[in-house]
């Protein structure tokens, strides 16, 4: 794939410049090694997101979804136009942006499912698919906004390209190189093993998150459970501070792979809780033996990225 020094841009357009977007901002922006005029438009649901990016000198000027003037204005000449959206926005984005799109134009998203997204674009593009290389930057923080936007979020993380039949290899090269010049490391997915993957990495802790908070919630004496709460609390819990807008969009997008996961999960823990009943110490034991040399093998043998500080891998797939 193409390498990270010949990477160069003149537009980029980023719908969403909240964490994710605004973190590949100012890491196009602030490389010297990345050429080209890079000149940053940001795009947003509202005008105060994209003044905040203003201020911060994230962007170089914005426009509104709104205003088919402004967009066409916004999109010509594109380089590169990253969807840093929900997945759910994905199609009436993209319904949006097609008729303004230059035929030289590469379209990307960030987003935490793949194949949704990928039936998305096919709706809205249709002949135009080969524009669209579907890409997601495991990557995030407890924080969201583009204030939280860090020029170094990238540094040794993973993207994951679910490139299409359709996409001619220079334009799968140049998102590798562009995320390459983040600092990240980029791989090759199919989308449906993305999406099988990440249910079960990613999508079923966040669930399981969420629903550990829901089910103190739920309880009779909830407030004194929370003043005795702690570190394993806090560990278990910290990717429930993550968006439930997004998290609401990524559950029923995979859905299929996350309810398998969820099945999965619930046969081991009706092991569990039969154990506990019978008071079965042994079947305990080995499993929780089995899960910590697991855990510590896979620990080992940790990417940087996965052993990133607990701040910075609040969630594998931020709030935008």
């Amino acid at each position: 794939m193409t390498d990270v020094a010949a990477f160069s841009f003149d537009k980029l357009v980023i719908f969403g410049v909240g964490l994710i977007g605004g973190s590949l901002a100012r890491a196009l922006r602030e490389r010297g090694d990345v050429g080209g005029e890079r000149r940053v438009i940001g795009v947003g649901r509202s005008a105060a997101s994209t003044e905040r990016a203003l201020e911060l000198g994230v962007i170089d000027a914005s426009a509104s979804l709104a205003d088919d003037a402004a967009l066409r204005a916004a999109l010509e000449g594109a380089d590169v136009v990253l969807l840093a959206a929900p997945v759910a926005q994905t199609q009436p984005l993209l319904e949006r942006i097609a008729p303004f799109l230059d035929p030289s134009t590469i379209v990307t998203d960030a987003g935490s499912t793949k194949s949704d997204v990928v039936a998305a674009a096919r709706a809205a593009l249709g002949e135009r698919i080969g524009q669209f290389v579907p890409g997601h930057p495991i990557a995030g923080r407890e924080s969201s906004g583009v204030d939280a936007a860090l020029p170094d979020l990238y540094v040794n993380r993973n993207v994951v390209l679910c490139a299409l039949p359709e996409n001619a290899q220079a334009s799968v090269d140049r998102i590798a190189a562009m995320w390459r010049a983040t600092g990240a490391s980029v791989h090759a997915m199919p989308a449906d093993q993305h999406d099988r993957v990440f249910a079960s990495v990613s999508h079923l802790p966040h669930v399981l998150s969420f629903a550990l908070v829901e089910q103190i919630l739920n309880s009779s004496d909830a407030a004194l459970k929370f003043s005795f709460a702690a570190g394993g609390f806090r560990d278990f819990t910290r990717i429930a501070a993550s968006s439930p807008e997004m998290w609401r969009d990524v559950c029923v997008a995979n859905r299929s792979a996350l309810l398998d996961e969820i099945d999965g999960y619930t046969a081991v823990l009706a092991r569990l809780r039969s154990a506990i009943e019978a008071g079965d110490g042994a079947t305990l034991e080995a499993v929780f033996a089995r899960s910590r040399a697991a855990r510590s093998e896979w620990q080992e043998r940790a990417t940087p990225t996965q052993k990133a500080s607990p701040e910075r891998s609040a969630t594998d797939d931020a709030s935008k």
